[in-house]
């Protein structure tokens, strides 16, 4: 396995002393508490309080102000004053740079909002999905054998959390996306996983010729359909609904462009190259697949990678079991393998998204 800098940089040796290698493995053996302890300072309002107050405020100020106890407040902020997301200074507590950034960044709330309502409960039984080989996590919502068969189904909370996390991601990559795909000038695009047909709606208002079929589960087509209805240029998005994971589906065809975004790190090696596979057979020699993906070595920042390096034991626990943010050099293996050649790579699309642009070989 290769890294690229800086990733070789922050992983390619020990750069901590012995005192803060040791504080960083209490704060790892605490992170669940410190984790709750940060959610609620901020759903409280006890971050606002503190930015908004240049002076600073007491333990009284904050418990009046934030309609808490004087036991939770000081539970709360002597919690916070250890790990470093409110400082104290002559007995008046104020913001840190840490917790300015769980105030304000939205890729925090996102990504807070996302392990807090659904991977939290399930991550307890994390040891028993990786011996199993199964989402055992998934159990806490509901009987299904993946995540994506009940997705519909979920909780209206846990269904918030998750899109707003998927979402996030792939909405801030779509405008360099339309001009990789559309520099083809596509007539016909296969919307492979297409959920709730965001990217589809950008296809057809980016390309006013450009006709769209989203291939997916039958619920997830069925959501689909809700969602865009009545929406300009549903007419021409239209749905397959088929289980992608039996070997016998066969991709329609023939589409000028294949589109699998966020998609191929939904499966396991085996079941990628089978889906893979099948897009390839369907594909002309015009034909093109785009993967996007965001590959955690190909990250241009170091937090992006651990981000993605953790978001793959959502897959493991809660998702399907097998899955994961895939390292580059293993997705290009099996692409090629599944008769394709790797055309271009566009890396930095959005937040940390590469593009993988294939040709039939």
């Amino acid at each position: 396995m290769k890294l690229e800098t800086p990733l070789k940089q922050a992983y390619g040796s020990d750069h901590l002393s012995a005192p803060e290698a040791q504080r960083m493995a209490h704060l790892i053996a605490f992170s669940p508490v410190v984790f709750q302890v940060t959610r609620l300072m901020h759903k409280f309002g006890i971050f606002s309080l503190l930015r908004d107050n240049d002076v600073g405020l007491t333990m009284d100020e904050v418990a009046e102000k934030a309609e808490l106890s004087l036991y939770a407040t000081q539970v709360l902020l002597e919690s916070s004053l250890t790990t470093g997301t409110v400082l104290l200074k002559e007995g008046r507590f104020y913001l840190s740079k840490i917790g300015w950034f769980f105030l304000t960044d939205p890729m925090v709330k996102v990504n807070m909002d996302f392990n807090h309502d659904v991977n939290y409960l399930g991550l307890f039984s994390l040891e028993e999905a990786l011996l199993n080989g199964k989402p055992e996590g998934l159990k806490v919502f509901g009987d299904w054998p993946t995540i994506y068969e009940g997705l519909s189904s979920l909780p209206a909370q846990i269904q918030k959390s998750w899109f707003g996390f998927d979402h996030f991601y792939s909405d801030n990559s779509f405008r360099q996306a339309l001009e990789v795909v559309f520099t083809h000038s596509p007539q016909t695009l296969l919307d492979v996983g297409g959920n709730t047909g965001r990217w589809s709606l950008q296809c057809v208002g980016y390309s006013p010729d450009v006709e769209v079929t989203i291939m997916d589960l039958p619920q997830q087509i069925g959501l689909m359909k809700s969602e865009i209805a009545d929406l300009p240029g549903a007419d021409r998005i239209h749905g397959y609904p088929v289980d992608l994971l039996d070997p016998e589906t066969i991709f329609p065809a023939p589409f000028e462009a294949i589109w699998m975004s966020q998609f191929l790190d939904c499966f396991s090696e085996e079941q990628i190259y089978s889906i893979v596979s099948r897009a390839a057979q369907s594909m002309s020699r015009d034909s093109r697949l785009f993967v996007m993906e965001t590959f955690w070595d190909r990250q241009r920042f170091e937090t992006s990678a651990f981000c993605l390096a953790q978001t793959s034991l959502y897959f493991t626990a809660m998702a399907n079991g097998n899955s994961k943010m895939y390292y580059s050099e293993d997705m290009i293996r099996i692409i090629e393998k599944a008769g394709l050649t790797i055309d271009k790579i566009h890396d930095h699309i959005g937040l940390g998204h590469s593009i993988v642009e294939c040709v039939k070989k």
